[in-house]
């Protein structure tokens, strides 16, 4: 026994993608139920960094603006040092406004917009608190047509759709239902992360600073605090032995200018947050009635602060696809294709650069390389060709732009107005047990 949902698309996973894309359909006339694991919408946060190509999409959407006055932090580039040497420095500076710099955004805020946005639509159906259990398919890889969802206290929603859309994380539970491989792992490794208060340490730029044997990213957060991302060789952050003492020598080694600071704030190991990160890219992104969005299509490590980028816009590219194929009432393997055609390409291209990046931070090399670096470094960013290196940095391969023009559905705070359902979109319907 359970209760049953119909709705057009069911978007598994409420993070900045999820919520974006649920947005977009909602606006577009298109019913949305939202199935998110934590309850309240209260998860857990990483990644931060939102580089210009991020803010547009969110600031298409019109929630930009309000994200930010929850808290930011505005930072102007990125620099990438070792041994005190500028071995890259990345100016935003030299972008068109209003994109021309990074934001420290604390996720819950984009989220917490994003939502609030959703909710003043029709057709949006929450379920927090509810963890995706099976696909509904006739046999297996025959289409998707809907989802089976747990809640709290394991009572079982039948959610039928058109499209399932996963869009819950680099463990996709849904794109292991699919039978969906992961994909080929690029390079592993671990990431420590934490914050510290540090009232009057802003610098106002994202600094990466490279130690023998790993990476320190250490950048303004809000409130008047630092965030600090270590990165090391796979295992390396469960080291026998490693206690908070062993780290706070070792980051104050790499990180002189915080010595004070790490050795008086940083407490315990209670403060970290460990993770594995892998970078990997699911060949299968597409099949009838099911998608994925993300970091369940793909998945990135953090230094070069794509993630959260590459996962909106491919939002805004997968938007207007799944529109077209709804109205045509055929949301096939071969409709959605135009996404991954399109998406595929941006994905790879970071990959490709966190390779390379990936093995150049595990490494220090000689001082005598470190200066020749500095120096070649130095060369291209004073150059058109560094420019282009800015912009594709801060926009990516292959800018996604949101699809306003199909959105047909205004938010009303009070009542809310729906236009009629594209064809193929089934009318709202709610069976109870």
């Amino acid at each position: 026994m359970g209760e049953e949902l119909d709705t057009d698309v069911c978007v598994i996973g409420a993070g900045p993608a999820g919520l974006a894309l649920t947005l977009m359909l909602l606006r577009s006339g298109i019913r949305v139920t939202l199935v998110e694991r934590s309850t309240g919408f209260r998860r857990d946060f990483h990644g931060e960094l939102l580089q210009p190509g991020g803010q547009r999409v969110l600031d298409e959407l019109g929630i930009l603006a309000g994200a930010a006055a929850r808290g930011a932090a505005s930072l102007r580039g990125v620099q990438v040092l070792e041994r005190d040497q500028v071995l890259l420095d990345i100016d935003y500076g030299r972008l068109p406004a209003p994109y021309d710099h990074l934001l420290a955004l604390p996720q819950p805020h984009v989220l917490q917009e994003l939502l609030a946005a959703c909710r003043r639509l029709p057709g949006f159906t929450p379920l927090e608190g509810h963890r995706i259990a099976a696909l509904l398919e006739k046999r297996p890889g025959s289409p998707c047509e809907g989802a089976v969802v747990h809640g709290p206290d394991r009572t079982r929603v039948t959610v039928r759709a058109a499209v399932v859309v996963g869009a819950d994380g680099r463990f996709s539970k849904t794109r292991a239902l699919a039978g969906i491989d992961a994909g080929r792992t690029s390079f592993a490794h671990d990431v420590v992360r934490f914050s510290l208060h540090a009232p009057r340490r802003a610098t106002g730029r994202v600094r990466v600073h490279r130690g023998p044997d790993s990476a320190v990213l250490v950048h303004d957060t809000h409130p008047d605090r630092i965030s600090v991302v270590w990165a090391l060789p796979q295992g390396g952050a469960r080291a026998a032995g490693r206690g908070i003492g062993d780290i706070r020598r070792e980051l104050a080694g790499i990180l002189p200018q915080f010595a004070g600071l790490l050795h008086a704030r940083l407490g315990s190991m209670a403060d970290l947050t460990v993770l594995e990160v892998s970078a990997s890219h699911a060949r299968e992104w597409v099949r009838d009635g099911l998608v994925l969005l993300g970091d369940s299509a793909h998945t990135h490590g953090p230094l070069a602060a794509q993630g959260i980028d590459l996962a909106l816009q491919d939002a805004a590219a997968l938007h207007p696809v799944l529109v077209a194929a709804l109205h045509a009432g055929e949301p096939t393997a071969q409709r959605l294709a135009a996404y991954q055609e399109r998406r595929a390409p941006a994905a790879s291209a970071v990959h490709r650069m966190q390779v390379v990046q990936s093995r150049a931070v595990f490494g220090g090399g000689p001082p005598a390389a470190a200066l020749l670096r500095a120096r070649a470094a130095g060369i291209v960013t004073r150059t058109p060709f560094g420019a282009r290196i800015t912009r594709r940095f801060a926009h990516g391969h292959d800018p996604a732009g949101v699809r306003t023009d199909l959105f047909t559905v205004l938010p009303d705070r009070q009542h809310g107005t729906l236009t009629t359902p594209p064809r193929g979109c089934r009318q709202s319907s709610v069976v109870r047990p």
